[in-house]
């Protein structure tokens, strides 16, 4: 069993001491940029510039070469021009450098020539027993050791749980402020790039072994070596889930992911079959990519498809509904004991099929504590789908307009609301059934926030959150079948 101290990628994604190669003055210049983020992301290690005429980068003492740096750093972070990325290579080789990231593009993505530049590297590498993630990727994430090769800056307080793995570079760090809307991050991350040396597989075997990774998610535009994909990733998702999202099997998606990373792509169809034998649940599209991971991530397995739907709009639980229905999930009628324990509650306005339907609502702890919990401990669902709208700001809006025998002031209202939502949060998590929420008020609303920093995703609308449970299911099935 694999473990972080003895993987191949542990040099890359903690090193103690990186070797810039290719960083400048240049504000302009590509290794700037990524020495720049390094060194404002906080990293403690030692850091040292290499640049053939200035004798120093950015403050630091620079080197005109790999080979007159004083000690023998952990990781070359390599942005040189094309021609010379071997050449540069072997100084690292005689160096005693043993890992490396090559950020430089223009290899077999870009033609013959570029492939025949990919192989001269792969001789040089290989002779001197360097391993490396590249070339043409943007390189690494890693919150945890301050870590940050790429050149967008990446929120230190997101750490995450999300361990991600892209053949596109751009795609990982523009993730970066996707995943900030909703309070996530990377645990870690990696661009691979062309895959020379160090490939997907690799990546997933490493973050299976990870404790702050819970998912995997995956960007994948093609396999080189689907063989040792499939038995890395069946073994990793009996116990870790992963969520891939394929762009390839259409005409328009292979052109793009050949000139892009020179990745062989397929017919989707056989990418379809191909997840599910490796029980990798797919995503079509970036939102469901992250929704899925979030839920994933977060909720314990289902035992069934069977959900409840509970909200106080008809529209978006009649979507939440259809939606449910549409990815595999059933929506079964209430039994009359769980009826006649919420009926008291729900107005003649409202409905006690399934959707729950309460419209309109004198009493959050109604909404919030008493349904909620009945449907928890109702051993006939296997997962709740709730439609959040807290209403807050209007009450508060209308607090400052009238009186109420509750609370005297704005300040009241909210800090019952929050200790209520807190209690709320407490309730689900205690039950470990897998529930999932749904507000277009996002985190905007500070009762949103609260929920989802205790742990419960609150998605976008509800089609996305009941495609979410549906994903969770369709894993929990899969891990099922291949467990047994």
């Amino acid at each position: 069993m694999q473990t972080i101290k003895n993987s191949l990628l542990n040099h890359i994604m903690h090193p103690e001491s990186v070797a810039v190669i290719g960083a400048s003055n240049n504000m302009l210049n590509m290794g700037t940029t990524l020495l720049n983020n390094l060194l404002s992301f906080g990293f403690k290690g030692s850091v040292y510039p290499v640049h053939p005429k200035s004798e120093e980068v950015l403050g630091l003492k620079a080197y005109r070469n790999v080979l007159e740096i004083p000690a023998i750093p952990d990781l070359a972070l390599v942005v040189v021009p094309t021609r010379i990325v071997a050449q540069v290579m072997r100084e690292c080789g005689e160096k005693g450098i043993r890992r490396a990231i090559i950020v430089s593009g223009g290899f077999r993505e870009s033609g013959e020539e570029g492939r025949r530049l990919e192989e001269e590297l792969l001789r040089v590498t290989k002779q001197f027993g360097i391993r490396f993630i590249g070339p043409n990727c943007i390189g690494v994430v890693n919150p945890a050791h301050r870590f940050n090769t790429t050149f967008f800056h990446y929120d230190a307080s997101m750490k995450g749980f999300i361990g991600m793995v892209s053949q596109s570079g751009s795609f990982i760090t523009q993730m970066f402020y996707h995943l900030n809307k909703f309070g996530l991050g990377f645990s870690q991350g990696f661009s691979v790039g062309n895959q020379t040396d160090i490939d997907m597989a690799d990546c997933v075997e490493y973050l299976a072994a990870c404790d702050r990774t819970k998912v995997i998610g995956l960007y994948i535009e093609g396999l080189a070596q689907p063989k040792k994909f499939s038995r890395i990733a069946r073994e990793v998702s009996r116990h870790k889930p992963i969520v891939a999202l394929y762009v390839g099997g259409t005409e328009a998606g292979s052109r793009a992911g050949s000139s892009h990373t020179g990745a062989l792509s397929g017919a989707d169809r056989i990418y379809e079959g191909f997840f599910r034998q490796c029980g990798i649940i797919r995503a079509r599209s970036i939102e469901e990519l992250f929704d899925f991971c979030w839920t994933l991530g977060t909720q314990p397995l289902m035992q069934d498809n069977r959900v409840a739907v509970f909200t106080n709009s008809g529209g978006p639980g009649a979507c939440a509904a259809d939606a449910a229905n549409r990815a595999g999930l059933r929506v079964p009628l209430l039994s009359a004991k769980t009826q006649e324990k919420i009926r008291e509650v729900v107005p003649q306005t409202g409905s006690l099929n399934n959707p729950i339907d309460l419209t309109y609502t004198r009493n959050y702890e109604d909404v919030y504590d008493l349904i909620p919990r009945t449907l928890l401990e109702d051993q006939d669902f296997d997962g709740i789908l709730m439609y959040f709208l807290p209403a807050s700001d209007y009450f508060k809006r209308l607090l400052n307009k009238t009186e109420s025998p509750f609370f005297h002031t704005v300040e009241d209202f909210e800090k019952y609301m929050l200790d209520l939502f807190i209690r709320f949060t407490k309730l689900v998590k205690s039950y470990q059934k897998p529930f999932l929420g749904s507000s277009f008020l996002l985190r905007s609303e500070r009762l949103i926030r609260e929920v989802e920093d205790l742990g419960i995703p609150i998605l976008p609308s509800p089609e996305r959150s009941a495609n979410a449970m549906g994903a969770l299911y369709r894993y929990s099935l899969m891990r099922k079948l291949m467990v047994e």
